[in-house]
């Protein structure tokens, strides 16, 4: 902690601090944490961190986890983080660069960050094809059947993915849909390995996608930027020679929120 936030008789973080560090380290942890975890990290006594803990659960910026024990962040909390990475100056950086790739490829490219139960789009820049598939900003889209989703899946650590994979539901929403449960593993198994994910007709019938990740500081995801088109256009294969560009994008972008 730093210096400059003085003493009190309970610890370095001041009154008027402690409830904002705690959600700074809620979220620097990137898994679901207890109070019990950060009791020496923020030298605080263990009833001042239950009630901190409980105050911004009941706030809505924490929400526990499925254990019960455990809290991530709430719904407050990650409009929080993405209305500040929607922030104008950043934006305007970020719109520039994914016009840039999707004017390469002369296909619609998105960013999307994961939600609770899915991912949402964040920024987009279409294609100037009158044929197009129309997933506004703001919309939100499954997990296991988007490539965007699967990045992220593909991110989780193994304990993680296992504990999403059995509470999954994986209905058929188009011809390619993964709807079996070991089989969703081997293909995240093999995004993980490769280090890109696919949609081939998975979510919508007569669209691929591929997308890479966007990462933080600590080379964790934070977005994905992926591209789709009709299949009229790109079949899987012909948009997989893509990547290269996407990647380099990617590290445009993740160096911006870096910054």
């Amino acid at each position: 902690m730093p210096d400059d936030f003085g003493k009190d008789r309970e610890g370095q973080i001041p009154t008027t601090l402690r409830l904002l560090v705690l959600l700074e380290e809620v979220a620097k942890a990137g898994v679901p944490v207890t109070p019990s975890s950060l009791k020496d990290t923020l030298n605080l006594p263990k009833p001042t961190l239950h009630r901190l803990f409980n105050t911004a659960e009941a706030a809505g910026f924490l929400q526990r986890d499925i254990d019960g024990r455990s809290y991530g962040p709430g719904p407050r909390l990650r409009q929080l983080s993405l209305n500040t990475v929607s922030s104008q100056r950043l934006r305007t950086v970020r719109l520039a660069i994914l016009r840039s790739v999707a004017e390469k490829i002369g296909e619609t490219c998105n960013i999307a960050t994961p939600d609770r139960d899915g991912m949402i789009y964040l920024d987009r820049v279409e294609t100037h094809w009158p044929l197009r598939i129309q997933l506004p900003v703001g919309t939100q889209v499954p997990f296991y059947c988007t490539a965007s989703g699967k990045m992220y899946l593909s991110s989780l650590r193994p304990a993680y993915f296992d504990r999403y994979l059995s509470t999954a539901t994986l209905d058929s929403r188009a011809p390619g849909t993964i709807t079996s449960k070991a089989d969703l593993k081997t293909e995240i198994e093999t995004t993980r390995k490769r280090g890109y994910s696919t949609d081939d007709q998975e979510f919508m019938e007569g669209m691929a996608a591929i997308a890479v990740p966007i990462l933080d500081n600590r080379k964790r995801l934070v977005s994905t930027l992926s591209v789709h088109a009709p299949l009229q256009r790109h079949d899987l294969a012909g948009l997989s020679r893509s990547v290269n560009t996407l990647k380099a994008a990617a590290q445009e972008l993740t160096a911006l929120i870096n910054s």
